[in-house]
């Protein structure tokens, strides 16, 4: 694959005004009440000295989230831009890569966060096992533990453990990433084995990553998947930093009201209604900084996927979603599918717009 020439140029304020078009102001000028910005823990240069020394994470986990976050083009800003690729087992290799085959091919997938100035690439043992003594030692791996398969007939959602936490540190890698199905049948199995498997990692020196997913049909309620309702994701992450992942992923909020909406289907979970009318409001901002603050108010930072690729929309969709990561105190974006289901050069010219928002002082937390 021919590697790809770098932007010449961020992006200004004006600039990323220019591709929020007429949410721009909405976006940008926004200010979050409920939860103020003042009460959070928030990214920055010195994040791990600051936040996570505190804790109880040893000084070789220490050391592996200080390589992530000073790598790439946001080292040193206390921000990470991940590209993760392990849709190949997700969501089928065909159905990912033959947009672009070149990624059917491990090394690509590794020169294209390389070429986009990561802070780490996160896929599946096999993608990063296939590469590791060329290129463990130029960018911080993280390594996907557990997926879900689509083989098995009928399609089944459960996430299965696809190798072992001392595998993971044998080819090199910072981090160790998972994936829970919070609200599913399985998800107390899950939750069992990647809270030990995280504590394994972290024996080891290693960083987590957890993907704070939620998965049940009956989640849907009068049309409305709230499935990606912040109520409802906000609790995901709060169990997900309760088993001490160190990085917590979450699908950005598209709505609120999750239990409500289900305890008119049966008695469901606990709620106040001041989640609702004091600590949020309808805006995305404030969905966002509410995930945020289920994620001890920022001290295990928030990172939110970028979503499958949807063609033009691509940009705006990436740089909105970073716009309200960062506003809503988040520490960053983990995109995948928009850079690689496209040529090396726009996937790069993507991953570097991401950037650009977190390297944009303009762009101010709400």
């Amino acid at each position: 694959m021919v590697l790809a020439e770098r932007p010449t140029r961020e992006l200004s304020l004006s600039d990323i005004a220019d591709i929020l078009g007429d949410e721009a102001q909405d976006l940008l000028e926004h200010r979050c009440e409920g939860i103020p910005a003042s009460s959070l823990h928030l990214p920055g240069p010195d994040f791990v000295t600051r936040v996570w020394a505190q804790s109880d994470r040893s000084p070789q986990v220490l050391r592996n989230l200080q390589a992530i976050l000073d790598h790439g083009r946001l080292g040193g800003t206390g921000y990470v831009s991940i590209l993760p690729v392990d849709q190949g087992i997700e969501h089928s290799g065909g159905a990912s890569f033959a947009k672009n085959p070149a990624y059917f091919d491990p090394e690509n997938i590794v020169l294209l966060a390389i070429e986009g100035g990561c802070n780490a690439v996160a896929s599946t043992f096999g993608v990063l096992g296939a590469v590791a003594r060329k290129y463990a030692h130029r960018i911080p791996f993280i390594v996907k533990i557990n997926h879900n398969e689509l083989l098995t007939y009928p399609n089944k959602y459960d996430q299965v453990m696809f190798g072992t936490i001392k595998e993971a540190w044998n080819l090199g890698a910072a981090a160790v990433g998972a994936t829970i199905y919070f609200g599913s049948e399985e998800s107390s199995r899950q939750i069992v084995e990647v809270a030990e498997a995280f504590a394994y990692a972290h024996e080891l020196g290693m960083a987590t990553v957890l993907w704070c997913y939620l998965r049940n049909p009956g989640f849907k309620v009068d049309g409305v998947n709230h499935e990606t309702s912040a109520d409802l994701t906000g609790q995901a992450n709060h169990i997900g930093v309760t088993i001490q992942a160190d990085i917590v992923k979450q699908k950005l909020p598209e709505q609120n009201g999750g239990y409500r909406a289900l305890n008119q289907k049966g008695s469901y979970g606990k709620f106040d209604e001041r989640m609702y009318t004091k600590l949020t409001t309808d805006h995305p901002i404030d969905l966002t900084r509410y995930q945020v603050a289920n994620g001890y108010m920022g001290r295990v930072g928030l990172i939110n996927s970028g979503g499958a690729s949807s063609g033009e929309s691509d940009l705006k969709e990436a740089v909105k979603t970073a716009v309200i990561n960062k506003r809503a105190g988040g520490m960053g974006l983990i995109s995948g599918r928009k850079a690689f289901q496209r040529p090396m050069n726009e996937g790069v010219a993507l991953l570097n717009a991401i950037q650009d928002v977190y390297r944009c002082e303009g762009v101010t937390i709400a």
